[in-house]
């Protein structure tokens, strides 16, 4: 046997929140990810750094690899010691060939494990408020899958048994062949006003839902151009969609939003976005780099308890001024009676989860507001201040201080560079489909955004987190058209929120 082992992964129906607990361990853990066209690129986040990706992707008419070239490359990855994940989407089991793959791992005498997943056959219906079964109204479910092998003579879809079977069809794959199927039910017995819904890319913001009847569905499918992936419903539960429709119903559902924040916080933005329905993806513009000078910026924390007060701007500067000070110093007592300011309640949350007091946070979420809080609290003549920012950082601040006759250093704790590199995919992905909008949350990310000089996008609209980087946009000959009236990630959510709720 070999020392590698293949997990057969369930990588569910779309939303990337309901990959399973084990599923995602399995992505942390591999060596090589091979992955499916149906599989959300999001998951891919949760892989290592330096896992070798492969994508495998099969969609009618255009197959990266077939099926059989497929088994031989886990076969042989397995086989030289390393750890694969193989992501299908939905369940591997499910209609998703991974009985087969299964079969080879086991023939070549490779160590496997099958991780089930969730099955759009039940999660699409659900997302379309349509439960696939009700005590009211069926006490069976039968899935099938209209996709067969195109070299067979014969189909082997037995119309005459699911035509006479009781309670709720559910048809996975076959949407390109949908007039015939629902001929080959009639024919069976089916009657023609059984409900249909066809439901396209479910349990995403991209999901669409199409109902009809038995009769009509493949002419409605036709004239709405509705193609795969979809899932198709047959049977009375339909009808209650009218009554629990609810992820189509929310607020954002649908809109397609841009979140330019560094990979390591869109997460976030993105989550409070596709909480209210919206299709948001991450394009990240900027990432944090370590401070350019580190022995300078130690020392400036090796020094911090000789301040009166220690100033941050951003939660960025927290994260990097701690992890500076944990690794010269071993107790928090260590930082004497300093005190600290922050700036925004993001800011002052990175503090706390070193716990550690905020003595001073503005009202308002801007670094000229710090000063006004500051001169409330004590004079600022001769008070020493450690400002604790990013490279390159508006100079309005240590100017203002030094004139109110503070005496201000500077540590630069860390610096923001174009991200050059799209392993999210949202680049691409802006380019091939455009987006509603485009969320800013500091003056980099607008700069970077704009020096990408991406293709224009026909009605797209741009949001700003504040005054400050709405100026930066403004500088840049780019809209604002939504600025968050509190200047943080919940108030830019509820400025989007206000935008569209008065279209």
């Amino acid at each position: 046997m070999s020392h590698g082992i293949c997990f057969l992964v369930g990588a569910g129906p779309g939303d990337p929140l309901l990959l399973t607990l084990k599923g995602r361990a399995c992505i942390e853990r591999a060596d090589v990810l091979v992955y499916d066209y149906l599989c959300n690129p999001q998951l891919l986040r949760h892989a290592r750094s330096g896992v070798e990706k492969i994508y495998v992707g099969k969609k009618a008419g255009a197959h990266t690899l077939r099926q059989e070239e497929i088994n031989a490359l886990i076969v042989a990855k397995t086989l030289e010691g390393k750890t694969v994940t193989r992501l299908k989407g939905g369940d591997p089991f499910l209609f998703g060939r991974g009985g087969e793959e299964a079969e080879m791992l086991q023939e070549a005498g490779c160590r496997f494990e099958i991780v089930p997943g969730v099955t759009s056959a039940i999660s699409g219906p659900a997302y379309a408020g349509i439960p696939v079964t009700h005590r009211a109204h069926n006490t069976m479910l039968t899935i099938f899958t209209g996709h067969e092998d195109p070299t067979k003579a014969e189909s082997s879809i037995d119309y005459q048994a699911l035509a006479s079977t009781p309670g709720t069809k559910v048809m996975l794959m076959g949407i390109d062949r949908l007039a015939t199927i629902t001929a080959g039910l009639h024919e069976a017995g089916m009657k023609a006003e059984t409900p249909v819904a066809l439901v396209r890319w479910a349990t995403t913001a991209r999901q669409e839902t199409l109902i009809g009847t038995l009769a009509d569905i493949a002419e409605k499918a036709a004239a709405a151009s509705f193609k795969a992936p979809a899932v198709a419903v047959f049977g009375d539960v339909v009808s209650l969609r009218g009554k629990l429709n609810w992820f189509e119903t929310l607020p954002l559902f649908g809109k397609r939003i841009a979140v330019t924040r560094t990979r390591q916080q869109a997460g976030e933005l993105v989550s409070c976005l596709r909480e209210l329905g919206a299709d948001a993806f991450e394009m990240p513009t900027i990432r944090i780099e370590p401070a350019p000078n580190k022995r300078e910026f130690y020392e400036s924390v090796a020094y911090a308890h000789g301040y009166d007060w220690l100033i941050f701007t951003s939660p960025n500067g927290v994260d990097a001024f701690f992890n500076a000070f944990f690794e010269i110093y071993r107790d928090a007592r260590d930082l004497g009676g300093v005190r600290i300011a922050a700036i925004g309640p993001a800011t002052a949350a990175r503090v706390s989860a070193f716990h550690l007091q905020v003595d001073v946070q503005p009202e308002k979420y801007v670094a000229e507001e710090i000063i006004t809080a500051l001169q409330k609290e004590t004079s600022l003549d001769n008070v020493k201040i450690l400002l604790a920012r990013a490279e390159g950082a508006r100079d309005v601040l240590p100017k203002e201080l030094n004139r109110l006759g503070a005496i201000i250093d500077e540590a630069i704790a860390y610096r923001t560079v174009p991200e050059t590199s799209d392993e999210s995919g949202g680049i691409e992905r802006y380019k091939a489909l455009g987006a509603d909008m485009v969320t800013f949350t500091s003056s980099s990310t607008a700069e970077n955004f704009h020096a990408l000089q991406l293709p224009p996008c026909d009605g797209v609209k741009f949001a700003s987190i504040g005054p400050v980087t709405s100026k930066t946009m403004r500088e840049l000959k780019m809209p604002v058209d939504v600025e968050a009236k509190v200047h943080d990630i919940p108030g830019l959510v509820a400025g989007i929120l206000e935008f569209y709720s008065k279209k």
